[in-house]
């Protein structure tokens, strides 16, 4: 995977250095000449998207306080029972606003978008974890969401967590 990236970057002439992307200056003009005015973007996007807004960037709020409440959970209850930490910055990478074809609105979006689904990939990590092991049992018919931590669930998991609660 570190072979691609590099090849990637070669390919599209960027690098990598202390967490900020830059281009090359052939590229970054490139990148100014593609880019759509704001007015512009405002003014052709479609009403019902306008209007529609305000409803998803109000969204923060449950998000924010998601974020908030998971990882006061992992921090305080995942080192009583042992369970390795899932680092945030592994899931939460805003880097889309280094993209400078991107206008003002479209950068905020790109970021705003990858904070949700690294949040969802962050939640969603912290729950497996905790579901491994609290109740490390497959489910039976197969359809359920599936996590990384999945894969780890086994009759040995189930038989331990059986013994251990019935002894509560």
């Amino acid at each position: 995977m570190q072979e691609e990236l590099r090849h990637r970057e070669e390919e599209l002439r960027y690098n990598v250095k202390k967490g900020k992307v830059t281009f090359e200056h052939e590229y970054a003009m490139l990148h100014k000449k593609l880019s759509r005015s704001l007015l512009l973007y405002v003014f052709r996007a479609p009403i019902l998207t306008v209007f529609s807004a305000p409803v998803v960037y109000l969204m923060i709020i449950p998000a924010v306080l998601l974020d908030l409440g998971v990882t006061i959970y992992q921090t305080i209850c995942f080192p009583i029972y042992g369970i390795p930490k899932v680092i945030r910055n592994e899931h939460i990478v805003l880097d889309r606003h280094y993209l400078k074809y991107l206008n003002f609105i479209e950068r905020m979006n790109c970021d705003y978008c990858s904070y949700f689904n690294g949040l969802a990939s962050y939640t969603t990590e912290i729950a497996a974890r905790s579901e491994q092991y609290w109740c490390p049992i497959k489910h039976a018919s197969g359809k359920a969401q599936r996590h990384s931590a999945i894969t780890n669930f086994s009759i040995t998991e189930m038989l331990r967590l059986t013994a251990t609660n019935s002894g509560k």
